[in-house]
């Protein structure tokens, strides 16, 4: 059925037949790029939105709280913040450099490291697990000195940072907390509740996620649609969630959602994480003189990706479960999106074979179907 069926007889790309979703609000574009020139089937459904408070009294109120004395200590964040919040405070003419000059400037991450010194102060330390966690117990070490009474400012990032700062209020720091940004769900919603819904029919191979609020706020849109059990199931089960660091699995941590990661938190690594972990779930099986793997909406044969329509995707899905094994006509009617009979089994096994365009499908009289191996 040639209306059906479309081949790639070139090399098959690392993430071809697959669907993977960018939940990012910022560089988007740039994710989806990465996957797309990898072969996947790219579904952008920002999960968030950013809001700036460069013009915003709270941030004006928050940096002259910080003004109003010396400050013992600084944590910044993350690149995009801090800098923010520098070019900001340049632009009402408050004098945050030169009041921050004396500090002990402590970067979360290297982005944040380059803020600190593209701005012209020095940093002082950062962890290397990138994480908030690893910044509160560097502090309340005493690698820093005692904390009691002391002034630190903690820039945020969206994240109200509820364990750092009150860790470090317990230990008797005065903690000055200036929100940079902050996250709110996106104006247009409808992409990220489709997505909700897609991620709970199997129709994404993968979801990324590079910040926490994002996983946080798909987790909320499904709460609203009352899907959240839903979708955790799903992403505990068959599609995979891949974080771009530890910080940002957090919530998905929370909801015992598993996650892969890569070691480095980088928009690259992250794509380069999607290749290596996607094709590795789905085996390579020899049948006769043939290879087959079957992806997310398409098989490769012998190297050779094939595009298959929902019904004999269904069934050659069903087939290599158990590959060898009979699979009755019941078990693959059952499989069939929405449903069908044995009439619907048997035009799906004729697509799938002229699809294939080898012999991998055999027949097994008044039995049923197989794979040949």
């Amino acid at each position: 059925m040639t209306d059906t069926v479309q081949e790639q007889t070139t090399e098959v790309l690392p993430l071809a037949g697959y669907t993977v979703a960018v939940t990012a609000a910022r560089r988007a574009e740039e994710l989806g790029a990465l996957l797309d020139r990898r072969g996947a089937r790219v579904v952008h459904a920002p999960a968030i939105r950013i809001v700036p408070l460069s013009d915003d009294t709270e941030l004006v109120a928050a940096t002259r709280r910080v003004l109003e004395a010396p400050v013992d200590l600084v944590v910044a964040t993350t690149g995009v913040g801090f800098r923010g919040w520098l070019e900001a405070c340049e632009a009402w003419d408050l004098p945050l450099v030169q009041h921050l000059t004396g500090a002990r400037v402590l970067a979360r991450g290297p982005k944040a490291r380059g803020a600190i010194r593209g701005g012209g102060l020095v940093d002082a330390w950062s962890p290397e697990s990138e994480s908030s966690a690893e910044v509160l117990d560097h502090l309340l070490s005493g690698a820093e000195g005692p904390l009691q009474g002391r002034r630190i400012a903690v820039q945020l990032h969206g994240d109200p940072l509820p364990d750092l700062v009150s860790g470090l209020r317990e230990a008797g720091a005065d903690v000055l907390t200036v929100p940079v940004y902050r996250w709110v769900l996106p104006e247009d919603v409808a992409p990220v509740r489709r997505l909700v819904a897609t991620v709970v029919a199997g129709g994404v191979d993968a979801v990324t996620f590079t910040s926490a609020p994002a996983a946080a706020s798909l987790l909320q849109v499904a709460e609203e649609l009352g899907q959240r059990e839903a979708l955790v199931a799903a992403l505990q089960e068959r599609v995979l969630a891949v974080a771009v660091g530890q910080v940002t699995a957090g919530p998905l941590d929370a909801a015992g959602i598993p996650s892969v990661r890569p070691e480095r938190s980088r928009l690259g690594a992250l794509a380069r994480e999607v290749v290596a972990r996607l094709p590795e779930r789905d085996p390579v099986l020899t049948v006769g003189p043939h290879t087959l793997q079957v992806r997310g909406h398409a098989a490769v044969v012998d190297d050779r990706l094939v595009e298959l329509p929902p019904g004999s995707l269904a069934v050659l899905r069903e087939l290599a479960r158990r590959p060898g094994h009979v699979v009755g006509r019941p078990e693959l009617v059952a499989a069939l999106p929405g449903g069908g009979d044995g009439h619907a089994v048997e035009m799906a096994v004729t697509r799938l074979r002229a699809a294939l365009g080898v012999p991998l499908v055999e027949t097994v009289v008044k039995r049923g179907y197989r794979l040949k191996v």
